[in-house]
């Protein structure tokens, strides 16, 4: 009984570890959770990027829009051609003169910077003139009135960015 008891103990005492059927068990069970855990973490950060797309879309348009009806309030002069657009997007961050109520010269900017489109990683946006057609992909070079991502890659909603 007793020579039992210490080859019980014995064997106890010397498995230390894991087995080899546990180990292929638990990477296994990693492996299916590493499988389903990248697309959602794909998935997320696109959906982070495209946030900030349409908060860069957002900021540049309400920008161009703020441009126009100030100079059509203030009557600033402009090109006739250019409907009271910016010309360009750089205007938007240096800013237009104008002469306040009291006669003083100001300059009114309507961005800090140009953000910058999180599809391609630059501040290059496709630009739009008010005179272009609406789908077109070349910029007529008269005014800004609308701003789109030179990206071909399609979003979440299966949409090409170019058309957001």
């Amino acid at each position: 009984m007793r020579l039992y008891k210490d080859l019980r103990t014995f064997s106890i005492s010397k498995r230390s570890g894991f087995t080899i059927i546990e180990l292929i068990v638990v990477i296994a069970i990693i492996s299916t959770l590493a499988v389903i855990a990248i697309p959602m973490v794909e998935t997320s950060v696109k959906r982070e990027r495209e946030l900030v797309f349409k908060r860069s879309l957002r900021e540049i348009r309400t920008a161009i829009d703020d441009f126009q009806n100030f100079v059509i309030k203030n009557k600033i002069k402009h090109d006739e051609d250019s409907y009271g657009y910016p010309e360009d997007l750089e205007i938007l961050v240096k800013g237009i003169e104008y002469r306040d109520s009291k006669n003083k010269e100001r300059i009114k900017k309507f961005l800090r910077k140009i953000p910058a489109d999180p599809m391609t990683g630059t501040i290059e946006w496709g630009k739009r003139s008010y005179q272009d057609k609406k789908n077109s992909s070349h910029w007529g070079g008269e005014n800004v009135w609308d701003v789109y991502s030179k990206s071909y890659k399609k979003g979440l909603d299966g949409s090409y960015y170019k058309d957001w």
